[in-house]
């Protein structure tokens, strides 16, 4: 059975969008094979990382990189998740399914945070919302948001 090839985007994939792919191959890597990409790349989120790493979940490997750059444009879901990145996804050639789920943007969260600890209570709060959303995967691609 052929996995489910998804595809994560966000503006600059340095949080939301890298969050989603380390959930996706951590949790669902038996039924997805998951990517991530922005609209612009603006590098790896450091308290995402770090977010993720308290769950469990290793991206400090992964990159923050734009569609462009993917080793494939053929998906089966293309999933939004900034407003964004819906308004200005690009064209992908296939039959892809594109669903919009969106999530808060932690470092607008974060911009008035007193402390680093008080922002990644922030960065924490979208990670798990996430870790929710692909712990529903393929069955929440189904609906069309």
């Amino acid at each position: 059975m052929s996995r489910i090839k998804i595809l994560f985007l966000c503006t600059g994939n340095s949080c939301r969008s890298q969050m989603a792919e380390g959930f996706a191959k951590a949790l669902k890597s038996d039924v997805l094979e998951a990517y991530s990409a922005g609209v612009e790349r603006h590098g790896m989120n450091p308290l995402a990382i770090r977010a993720m790493a308290e769950a469990g979940v290793d991206i400090s490997q992964q990159h923050s990189k734009t569609v462009d750059e993917l080793p494939t444009r053929e998906f089966d879901f293309i999933v939004t998740l900034c407003g964004h990145a819906n308004e200005h996804c690009p064209y992908f050639p296939g039959q892809a399914v594109r669903i919009h789920a969106g999530f808060d943007d932690p470092p607008q969260l974060a911009k008035d945070a007193a402390t680093e600890e008080e922002a990644l209570e922030h960065y924490k709060t979208v990670r798990d919302a996430i870790r929710e959303y692909v712990l529903h995967m393929p069955e929440n691609l189904k609906k069309r948001t």
